[in-house]
C-alpha cells in the first residue's frame, strides 16, 4: 500500500484578487470544500470573515464567496454608551442580509423602526438588479454601507453603518 502525500494547492480567489494554497492530496478532494479566510489585512483593519467553497474549472481552482461576517468583537470594540443600535435580518435574491447600524445617541423606538424600515427598503432597492458577485463586491468596497449612511442620514444620523452578514441562502436537500 503506497501512502499518498498531501501537498499545496492554489486556489484563486477572484473577487478579492487573492490566491491562496490549500493543503490536499489532490485537486478532486478539494472540490466543494469550504474554507474560512479572513480579510481583515486585506480590508484594513476591519474584521471580516469569508467563507469560500472551492470548485474546479478547467483543472484550476476557483474559490467563490458564499458568505462574510462582520466579527463580534469588531462590533463590540464600536459599542458605547448611550447610544442606541439597529438591527435586521431579511432575504434579498437569495441572499440573508443582515445590517447593523449605531446611532450617536440614545434614540426612540419609533426612530430605530423607521431606520429598520428605510434599511430594508434601500438594500432590496439596491440589490434587486445585481448578481450575488456584485452585492458581496458592493459590502467588502464599502460603497453600499456608504450609499446607506449617507441616505439615513435624513432620518437620523449614524455613528456606524455595517452589513454584519451577507451570504448566500444555503437550501438543504433532504
Amino acid at each position: 500500500m503506497v501512502e499518498k502525500k498531501k501537498k499545496f494547492f492554489e486556489v484563486d480567489i477572484p473577487l478579492i484578487n487573492q490566491k491562496i494554497n490549500v493543503f490536499s492530496y489532490d485537486l478532486d478532494s478539494l472540490q466543494g470544500k469550504i474554507i474560512k479566510y479572513d480579510l481583515t489585512r486585506i480590508l484594513k483593519g476591519k474584521n471580516v470573515e469569508a467563507t469560500i467553497v472551492i470548485e474546479k474549472v478547467n483543472d484550476q481552482l476557483v474559490g467563490k464567496l458564499t458568505g462574510i461576517v462582520l466579527t463580534p468583537s469588531f462590533i463590540a470594540r464600536m459599542m458605547r454608551k448611550s447610544i442606541s443600535y439597529v438591527e435586521d435580518s431579511f432575504e434579498v435574491n437569495s441572499m440573508i442580509i443582515k445590517p447593523y447600524m449605531l446611532t450617536r445617541k440614545r434614540v426612540h423606538r419609533s426612530v430605530r423602526r423607521a431606520l429598520r424600515n428605510e434599511t430594508k427598503k434601500f438594500i432590496c432597492d439596491h440589490a434587486k438588479n445585481l448578481s450575488h458577485e456584485e452585492l458581496f463586491h458592493d459590502i467588502l468596497s464599502g460603497k453600499l454601507q456608504k450609499l446607506l449612511a449617507s441616505h439615513l442620514k435624513k432620518i437620523y444620523p449614524l455613528a456606524f453603518c455595517e452589513i454584519r452578514v451577507a451570504k448566500l441562502k444555503v437550501i438543504r436537500k433532504q
